[in-house]
């Protein structure tokens, strides 16, 4: 088993390295749009049709039109690479779903129609005390511990019998999807451990530049996005 705190400390620098170099790339697709001899900052503010504001625009519109559709393209890929895995039975998400919300929060997200808050209290129910929870994964449950900023809760399903689902075919589709953020902390024993593990970079890289890119659009003056109807 590997060592969970070891694995997050190490997912925590690779995305540092990751991000850092994802935001020389996004700063060097920035600068290819600047005007010639142009001596502004893309965060400087300008006037509205003026050179400033239209590479400012030029870029906002690359975001929106080149990186964010090449990330939309990527991240369908991975997506769809994890269908060559399935699941092996370990039942541990079934045993132990987390979540920021209380019970009762829950409960009222779904009667306020959020359909993951209606599947997934149609399915889980919440443990009496955490040491159940601790029981099932001690590893994750002390990373959690320790890293998990605000309160986590912990459920799991009733109707599991010996580590099976009753009606596997039948599973709703909060099941059925699962794992679907190859960023989560899977245990080895889980049918989509090596996909995360496989595609784990590309997904860093992904989150990095989708970061970078709120950055800028929220750092590049108001006025020039309120302009472009956005």
């Amino acid at each position: 088993m590997a060592d969970l705190n070891s694995t997050f400390s190490n997912m925590k620098e690779n995305y540092r390295e990751i991000f850092l170099k994802s935001v020389d790339a996004i700063k060097g697709r920035v600068e290819e749009l600047r005007p010639l001899n142009f001596e502004g900052d893309i965060f400087d503010k300008y006037e509205i049709n003026s050179i400033g504001a239209q590479w400012q625009n030029a870029v906002i519109e690359m975001f929106e039109k080149d990186i964010c559709r090449e990330i939309y393209e990527k991240w369908q890929e991975i997506l769809v690479y994890r269908n060559n895995f399935e699941c092996k039975g370990c039942a541990i998400c079934c045993q132990l779903a987390c979540s920021e919300h209380s019970p009762g929060e829950l409960q009222k997200r779904a009667q306020n129609g959020d359909e993951f808050a209606k599947q997934f209290t149609s399915i889980f129910v919440p443990y009496k005390t955490k040491d159940e929870a601790e029981r099932v994964y001690p590893e994750y449950f002390k990373l959690l511990s320790e890293h998990a900023v605000g309160d986590v809760y912990f459920y799991h399903c009733p109707k599991l019998d010996c580590n099976r689902c009753p009606d596997y075919e039948n599973r709703p589709d909060i099941c059925r999807h699962f794992p679907d953020n190859p960023l989560d902390i899977l245990p080895e024993s889980c049918g989509f451990y090596e996909w995360r593990k496989e595609v784990e970079p590309v997904t860093m890289t992904l989150h990095a530049m989708m970061e970078i890119i709120e950055y800028y659009k929220t750092k590049i003056v108001i006025p020039l996005m309120e302009d472009r109807n956005l």
